[in-house]
């Protein structure tokens, strides 16, 4: 070995060593020797992937004829000196090998530098983010054949790559306790995808102690005390490690009573990830989390249940979509919870009511009257339920969630100083440690005086409510609102002195996409 080349593996056996300390896989290594050996040494991508592995260029040889003789093929003719010249970039791998290459590496062609798809028409898995592989800037989490890879000297992670997923959830929980920030970036969307699909298989095709399944029913109500009052990317994490626990139990088949209540818990972490999808602005995800709810909830025959589900869902079309949607939803979760005392038959005529003021607004009295009609169905409803149901603000409708979503309906149907005053109350319901319910109240209230006509007093309380808000603490739908202020400012008296600072305090805040309304 010449002394360059010496000096290449040397830098790469480092940067692999420090990738697998990280707990990256081989596949994000390889990107990472590629771009700093390869400025210095010319090294290409397939022969970083090598590298990655920590393996030499006989154990490529063996590990391909091994394939091949899988497969019921005649021993290859490919030996160290073609597959130098591979990496070297003197030769380009045929169609076959070029295959057998990415079963091996578990990668795209386009990861080893070779463009067009793989001759096997198929997906090679890779678990994370390769840069290669990305595809509208979400890693590539669809299925592949089940294929072999190059034996890592440091154990691989479990074959369908729950722990990699699970590790990225840990690493973005130690960074946030640690207090580095991290971002909904595509690796973490890519595992949060994951873990809810892997539900979804297990849930399609499934011996856990009661004592096990108490600790874990335990958990999952912690989750949805934690729901109000803890920053939502944090909660996340760990409201994921918990729900790929359960599936996991879920793998075998267990007797009814267990598996109605691993069902039970599924629906509900389901729906409780939906919900924080919702508050992290990403519609698509959260719709995913409560469709694969629903499908849980659908084995335990629990019809409370399945109505939580629907009314939840309803918000992802209130929030991002289409109001129609969401009444119907609404509508949907009421039938379905009928006249039995829960949750969702005081959410979904709430919902209703929200969606009805959106869809026409202020002043139409006919709409004002049923949407009314609505929340006083609602109130009854909740004086019906069970007082464990009425002090839970996930899984149950607490007091202090009523009286904010009638204010929020109230101001969109123009009916402020009734709106003003529920809102007010609300507030005084919301304990120190709630932050996200009273910011949108205060939001609300922001624009309670601005349809009053008092400008100044709009622009103060939205500016304070936005200046409380810490890092982390500032998911998409608060921003949502915060901008719906200043946009009606704006169309009200553009040029009142105060909209300018407003302004200004939220360009350092993050900007909402608006097509997200359109989704």
């Amino acid at each position: 070995m010449s002394g360059r080349q010496h000096r290449e593996t040397e830098l790469a056996r480092q940067i692999r060593a420090k990738g697998l300390a990280a707990g990256r896989i081989p596949a994000q290594i390889a990107e990472e020797i590629h771009d700093t050996c390869g400025p210095q040494f010319g090294t290409t991508r397939v022969k970083a992937h090598r590298l990655a592995h920590g393996v030499a260029l006989a154990d490529v040889i063996e590990q391909i004829r091994a394939l091949f003789e899988r497969d019921g093929k005649a021993v290859p003719g490919i030996g160290e000196t073609l597959l130098s010249a591979y990496e070297s970039g003197l030769k380009r791998p045929g169609p076959e090998y070029l295959h057998y290459l990415c079963s091996a590496y578990r990668v795209e062609p386009m990861s080893l530098g070779y463009d067009g798809p793989c001759i096997c028409g198929n997906r090679h898995r890779v678990q994370g983010v390769v840069r290669g592989d990305l595809q509208d800037g979400r890693p590539d989490t669809s299925p592949g054949p089940h294929e072999p890879s190059i034996q890592r000297i440091d154990g691989d992670s479990s074959a369908d790559g729950s722990e990699e997923d699970e590790n990225v959830l840990r690493r973005t929980l130690l960074q946030l306790l640690l207090g580095t920030g991290a971002a909904l970036d595509g690796q973490l969307l890519g595992s949060v995808e994951n873990i809810r699909r892997r539900m979804d298989e297990t849930l399609v095709s499934a011996t856990v102690s009661p004592a096990m399944l108490d600790q874990w029913e335990e958990a999952t109500v912690g989750f949805g005390r934690q729901y109000m009052n803890t920053p939502p990317l944090r909660l996340l994490c760990d409201v994921l490690l918990e729900f790929s626990t359960v599936r996991k139990a879920m793998e075998r088949r267990q007797p009814v009573d267990l598996q109605e209540r691993l069902c039970r818990m599924a629906a509900q972490l389901a729906g409780l990830s939906g919900m924080i999808m919702v508050n992290l602005g990403d519609h698509r995800m959260a719709r995913s989390f409560f469709r694969t709810g629903r499908m849980a909830a659908d084995d335990t025959g629990d019809r409370a249940l399945r109505a939580w589900v629907i009314a939840r869902e309803a918000l992802v079309p209130l929030y991002y979509g289409d109001p129609r949607e969401a009444l119907n939803l609404a509508r949907k979760s009421r039938d379905l919870a009928g006249q039995t005392p829960c949750a969702a038959q005081a959410m979904a005529p709430v919902v209703e009511a929200r969606a009805l003021a959106m869809m026409s607004g202020a002043g139409k009295k006919d709409v004002v009257d049923q949407a009314k009609r609505a929340l006083s169905r609602a109130r009854a409803a909740f004086s019906q339920m069970a007082a464990a149901d009425q002090d839970d603000a996930a899984f149950g409708y607490t007091e202090r969630q009523l009286y904010f979503h009638q204010g929020d309906a109230l101001v969109r149907l123009g009916q402020t100083m009734e709106a003003d005053l529920i809102l007010e109350q609300a507030l005084t319901k919301y304990g120190p440690s709630d932050w996200l319910d009273p910011t949108l109240i205060r939001f609300d209230r922001a624009k309670c005086k601005l349809l009053e006509g008092d400008v100044d007093e709009a622009l103060s309380i939205a500016k304070a409510t936005l200046a409380s808000l810490g890092e982390g603490y500032r998911p998409d739908i608060l921003m949502q609102r915060a901008h719906e202020v200043a946009r009606a400012v704006e169309a009200k008296d553009p040029d009142n002195p105060g909209l300018k600072l407003y302004q200004e305090a939220l360009r350092t805040a993050p900007v909402p996409d608006p097509t997200a309304r359109d989704a």
